[in-house]
């Protein structure tokens, strides 16, 4: 049913024992969606007590039960009598509905936190959670330092991203994008099937936003308990950057839980953020007597004091367009005395950004960057008349 690794062992595949009895040094088939293969042996046989897991030579019926030595097993195989095989019926797993491109960190900063940043570094990581991570798929696209990483939503997608962070890889994410498939010529995207439970005073709220990602509520449950069931039916691009603000609207007490609901016919754009970026022109530390010049312009992410590069994101302009700004700009010193205004303004905090709302927030010509330490958010092309001038070359 599920699948684990191990350096030592290498894969493990984890399952029910449902009759019988499975022993080490005896050989049993492997009943694969593909074909019956004979004659396999286990080369650890594992069972549970607990949260822990122990080495044992035989196993029986009804134990939860994990085991090592047989090679390209995937979920739904069967472990069944070597002369007589007699396979369970077969698990289905859902085929990926998103996916991210996963690229070699190039930034300014690169290097500067992570341990783990080549490209050799990120291919092993990536194919490794293929191994227990059935769900997910890494494919190699025509850039050598860049992965397309296809997943069952954004979700999945960001445990991902936050583990490999932990564990101290530097990478750059794309915006997810959905899978779509075509059909007698029509484009059908994946839909998904929202069962939510809420506080009944916030029916409203998650009903409005739902319906403006193109949801449709197929199901309405009031159990006269304070809480109410929805139901539903929704694009799986619009449940992207969604659960931060269900969380947010909810006030952390609501539920939220998705299934792969088939495909449908194409149904249009799904409004996006209507507001341009904040981009630092240049590299160099943020002052004070900058951030006060961007209170009238939009809403700033950074604090007074960090880092900064040409083509980061650093904050969100409050009108459409890109605006690039000189966030390092300091005040000219002369020998004229000041009224000593500027001590005065009051800046507001800087909005603090997680990786969910980071990966909502971003367009398509822009990148979140992933280290141990920092989460930014920057342009794909770095160079602001490169920008300019690829931007002239799309509406000709």
């Amino acid at each position: 049913t599920s699948l684990d690794y191990d350096s030592y062992v290498g894969q493990i595949a984890v399952g029910r024992l449902n009759n019988g009895k499975l022993e080490m040094n005896k050989p049993y088939s492997l009943c694969s969606i593909e074909d019956t293969i004979p004659n396999q042996k286990f080369s650890a046989l594992y069972t549970y007590e607990g949260l822990n897991k122990i080495q044992v030579e035989e196993v029986e019926a009804g134990d939860i039960i994990a085991f090592a030595g047989i090679e390209n097993i995937s979920i739904g195989d069967t472990i069944s009598d070597n002369e007589s095989p007699d396979p369970l019926p077969r698990i289905k797993v859902d085929q990926p509905t998103v996916s991210m491109l996963f690229y070699v960190n190039d930034s300014p900063f690169a290097g500067l936190d992570g341990q783990y940043l080549t490209t050799r570094h990120l291919s092993e990581r990536l194919n490794k959670e293929t191994l227990k991570n059935v769900s997910l798929q890494v494919s190699q696209t025509n850039k050598k330092d860049v992965f397309e990483v296809r997943g069952r939503g954004e979700l999945q997608m960001a445990i991902l991203i936050e583990t490999m962070r932990r564990e101290g890889f530097e990478f750059m994410v794309s915006k997810p994008d959905v899978i779509t498939i075509e059909e007698n010529g029509k484009t059908l995207e994946p839909m998904e099937k929202v069962l939510i439970d809420i506080q009944e005073d916030k029916v409203g709220v998650i009903t409005e936003k739902l319906s403006v990602r193109k949801g449709k509520m197929s199901n309405l449950q009031n159990h006269g308990t304070g809480r109410v069931n929805l139901e539903f039916s929704i694009p799986s691009r619009g449940l992207i950057g969604f659960r931060s603000q269900f969380m947010t609207d909810t006030q952390g007490a609501g539920i939220m839980n998705k299934l792969f609901d088939g495909y449908a016919p194409w149904f249009g754009p799904i409004p996006q953020r209507n507001t341009g970026a904040l981009v630092s022109d240049r590299k160099g530390k943020v002052t004070t007597y900058a951030c006060i010049g961007m209170v009238d312009r939009g809403e700033l992410f950074i604090n007074v004091g960090t880092e900064v590069y040409d083509g980061m994101i650093i904050g969100e302009r409050n009108r459409d367009g890109d605006l690039n700004v000189n966030i390092t700009r300091e005040k000219k010193l002369t020998n004229m005395r000041a009224a000593g205004s500027d001590n005065t303004v009051t800046l507001r905090p800087p909005k603090q950004l997680s990786l969910d709302q980071c990966i909502e927030f971003i367009a398509e010509d822009e990148l979140v960057e992933i280290t141990p330490k920092v989460i930014r958010m920057r342009k794909m092309e770095l160079d602001q008349n490169k920008r300019v001038k690829r931007k002239r070359r799309e509406k000709l």
